[in-house]
């Protein structure tokens, strides 16, 4: 599964109340470059702080409290997990959130979705640019006392929870989804934070849930919601803890490919999880992806193009501008099996696969706007206007750059241009459809 960058077109500010300090604060979310990450930006005494949300910045005093904090030095930001998990439910990679008031307005209604509104009213768009992933790499796990949390190799990424808790309303509940921006905005985001009433009080008695109330947060109480409150779903509180358990595993900071299961846990564990994942990421070795890739390497490539040995003809994207134009190198060398028999002691690359190796470079740029690629195949379906100016042989390097003159439906119209250094050696019109395997 190949994961692009994604950030916002434009910024975006909500207003509120603090959940926990109870204080009126405003946050902003701003479009990022490439390799940013998620980045909390905090005025402090001495002026804006920018904290990264990842796990190593989360205090180690942030133990068996209902929610997961940030810090840099003695500026801490509390209940960083639900704006965390809009965006990395909604796929943003990179982002700058810029707070002032000391945390994280709790969204009216209690639930994400205005968070998931926001990001709407603002846009995103992708980068162009694949996502470093962290693939789960073999099965992990996390335990203490009857609190688990797993982790399974996958191709997406999958989160299983399961509750149980002696109230009735609750009681046991499991619910498992793959994750997307669609299945996050219709069946995650909505479900709203929920406290029993007997907890409320001791939070309150530890200084916390200063802002909360029955607008933003479903009290339960014997069996009964508070009066006035409704379920959206009639599993709406597992749904809130896969959304508790997102955010926190944001921390991890980048997104991950892999199925994970937790039982009973909360933010405690699921940080102590993420850390357990960031320590295996930090300290292996990072070739395929690059930690902070700046082209499409051949295995970014290999993600999400059908074509192998022989037949895959472009060794890099050095840029992409998803929908727009894309630039593409092959390096040719004298191993090339074509080279056997065109011609034996005159090697010369074959126009026709020259054309080929312009249209997979086109075909990087088709297959990296649709949805569920590898299940997607990219026909030729005419070539018009092609000219050859100077032979190709062992040692040259193909620069292709291509840009999208037609989209309609599944069918589009390229005009590509190939060169080696600033000498053009050819040229086409590309005509191709995008069908199914």
């Amino acid at each position: 599964m190949l994961v692009l960058q994604r950030t916002l077109r434009q910024p975006a500010t909500m207003r509120g109340v603090g959940l926990h300090t109870g204080v009126e604060t405003q946050l902003t979310l701003r479009p990022a470059a490439i390799n940013t990450g998620l980045v909390f930006a905090v005025k402090g005494p001495e002026g804006e702080i920018e904290i990264p949300a990842r796990v190593e910045n989360v205090p180690a005093d942030e133990q068996n409290v209902r929610r997961t904090a940030l810090a840099a030095g003695d500026l801490r930001v509390p209940t960083v997990e639900h704006v965390l998990a809009a965006l990395v439910g909604m796929g943003v990679t990179n982002c700058r959130i810029e707070l002032e008031g000391g945390e994280p307005p709790e969204p009216p209604g209690g639930s994400v979705l205005p968070f998931v509104q926001l990001l709407d009213e603002a846009g995103l768009e992708d980068q162009g640019l694949p996502a470093c992933v962290y693939r789960i790499p073999c099965p992990l796990r996390y335990r203490e006392g009857d609190v688990e949390i797993v982790a399974e190799p996958g191709d997406d990424f999958r989160v299983t929870f399961v509750i149980d808790y002696q109230d009735p309303l609750i009681g046991r509940q499991e619910a498992t989804f793959a994750i997307s921006p669609e299945v996050f905005r219709d069946e995650i985001a909505p479900a709203r934070t929920f406290a029993l009433r007997e907890d409320v009080q001791k939070l309150q008695d530890m200084g916390l849930a200063k802002g909360g109330s029955l607008e933003n947060a479903l009290i339960v109480d014997g069996g009964r919601l508070a009066p006035g409150q409704e379920l959206r779903f009639p599993d709406e509180f597992v749904r809130h803890k896969i959304l508790d358990l997102l955010g926190d595993l944001a921390l991890v900071g980048m997104p991950l490919l892999g199925h994970i299961t937790a039982r009973r846990a909360g933010h405690s564990a699921n940080v102590s999880f993420a850390r357990m994942l960031a320590k295996r990421e930090r300290r292996q070795p990072r070739i395929y992806p690059p930690r902070e890739p700046q082209h499409w390497d051949i295995a970014s490539i290999l993600e999400i193009m059908p074509h192998r040995y022989p037949f895959i003809l472009v060794d890099r994207i050095m840029h992409l501008e998803p929908g727009k134009r894309v630039v593409g190198l092959k390096n040719v060398t004298i191993n090339e099996p074509f080279f056997q028999g065109h011609f034996p002691g005159h090697p010369i690359m074959p126009a026709v696969l020259i054309i080929e190796a312009m249209a997979q470079t086109g075909g990087v740029l088709l297959l990296s706007s649709v949805d569920d690629p590898r299940g997607k195949l990219v026909y030729f379906s005419g070539i018009d206007q092609a000219r050859f100016r100077q032979p190709v042989t062992p040692g040259d390097q193909l620069r292709f750059e291509l840009e999208l003159v037609k989209l309609r439906g599944p069918l589009c119209k390229m005009n590509g241009v190939a060169y080696i250094g600033e000498e053009k050696v050819a040229e086409a019109e590309l005509m191709s459809t995008v069908v199914d395997r």
